[in-house]
């Protein structure tokens, strides 16, 4: 029983189709994500990367005129099912945008807000949250001193990692995350890089990134996206070294995207 355990995916994606208005923008998506690894999913813009990760927590729900067919099993529960409660699942599962969205708060106050919200009042458990959260996001360090200070006045690395601590606080399952370097310059890249490999010890994360040394470097497994569809889903190092499909080696090799 054990392997099955350590095999278990976090997330079932059956036949999920999705549509804005007329525009088929997800296709026959099927993928099964593993527990605990980094997964990366990429291609070139448009294709469907981040429309697939906001139906991950169900934020796609706010666009309007967006439709959905096909399923998607988080921890084996069904996301869009009648008994499905949006604000558990977003609780479980966190996220991290493109560029780093601090509230315009201090840094304790960023870090504090999900466990108020969740009814934490003790400030002696919220101190514990903020300093565990941060030293989670290998902030703490650099911020210990200066937790009354308003997030804004962090560099835009620190912000970022800032954003992935908030995320901690709540104690995620897993962590999506939206081209989170994208903004970044590469010393903080290579800092959110190295954070994601510590992260992968205890969370699930699904990172979608343009930047194919990034996936290459950080995932367990890709998914190559291509016009809303999935074109090959392997481990990364197999999908790089030796690609099943065409377009994914034209693509990884840099003919297209």
């Amino acid at each position: 029983m054990e392997t099955k355990e350590l095999t278990k995916s976090v997330y079932s994606v059956t036949d999920f189709n999705l549509w804005y208005g007329q525009t088929h923008a997800l296709k026959n998506i099927s993928l099964d994500i593993p527990h605990k690894q980094v997964t990366a999913i990429i291609g070139p813009s448009g294709c469907g990367k981040s429309t697939f990760i906001k139906t991950l927590n169900r934020m796609v729900e706010l666009v309007p005129s967006v439709r959905m067919e096909g399923s998607i099993k988080y921890q084996d529960r069904d996301i869009f099912g009648a008994g499905s409660n949006v604000e558990s699942l977003r609780t479980e599962v966190g996220m991290v945008f493109q560029k780093p969205n601090p509230f315009p708060k201090s840094i304790y106050d960023n870090i504090a807000y999900g466990p108020r919200i969740h009814g934490v009042k003790d400030k002696t458990i919220l101190n514990e949250v903020v300093e565990k959260s941060l030293k989670g996001a290998a902030l703490w360090e650099e911020v210990k001193d200066r937790l009354n200070e308003n997030a804004f006045g962090l560099s835009g690395g620190q912000q970022q990692r800032l954003c992935i601590a908030r995320a901690l606080a709540v104690e995620p399952d897993v962590i999506l995350m939206d081209e989170p370097t994208s903004a970044l310059d590469p010393l903080s890249t290579a800092k959110v890089e190295d954070l994601i490999q510590e992260l992968k010890q205890n969370y699930s994360i699904i990172i979608v990134t343009h930047n194919m040394q990034q996936a290459a470097r950080i995932s367990d497994k890709t998914a190559f996206f291509l016009n809303g569809e999935v074109i090959e889903f392997d481990a990364t190092e197999k999908m790089y070294s030796n690609p099943q499909d065409k377009r994914t080696d034209d693509y990884i090799s840099g003919k297209f995207g």
